[in-house]
């Protein structure tokens, strides 16, 4: 899936934009494919179907899973999951949550990325101590 995943990002790359993420998951029976974009100048209908134009025919040589799929190229949104480092750092500053493997939930604005993730009024923790996290919308 590693070489796959570059060769995804590079045809992004080719097209001004980065690739954030991938992920397949089951949704109303059926799986899907899905890559998450992003653009300094933002993602919008036109960029997705270009990208996804772009990456169709890569995967109809090298499939990201036997079987039927769906494929859907989409902005990492404004309620993004954070997995990675990368994507930690990029929310610096921003309100985010995350349900830690032990049950526990944080939430607040995330003041550090470094060595460990520090939320504001909790104790710095460990990525590998992280199940799941996202930035918190605000809306305002």
């Amino acid at each position: 899936m590693q070489s796959l995943r570059n060769e995804i990002e590079a045809l992004i790359k080719s097209r001004g934009a980065a690739l954030y993420d991938v992920e397949i998951v089951r949704e109303g029976g059926k799986m899907i494919f899905r890559v998450y974009i992003d653009q300094d100048s933002g993602v919008d209908v036109d960029l997705c179907a270009s990208i996804s134009r772009l990456i169709s025919p890569l995967l109809d040589v090298k499939p990201p899973i036997d079987g039927e799929y769906l494929l859907e190229v989409s902005s990492r949104g404004l309620d993004r999951k954070l997995k990675t480092a990368e994507h930690f750092s990029g929310a610096l500053g921003e309100k985010i949550k995350i349900t830690l493997k032990n049950g526990a939930k944080i939430k607040g604005k995330l003041l550090s990325a470094e060595d460990k993730i520090v939320v504001e009024g909790y104790e710095a923790i460990g990525l590998d101590e992280v199940a799941k996290a996202n930035v918190v919308f605000d809306g305002r």
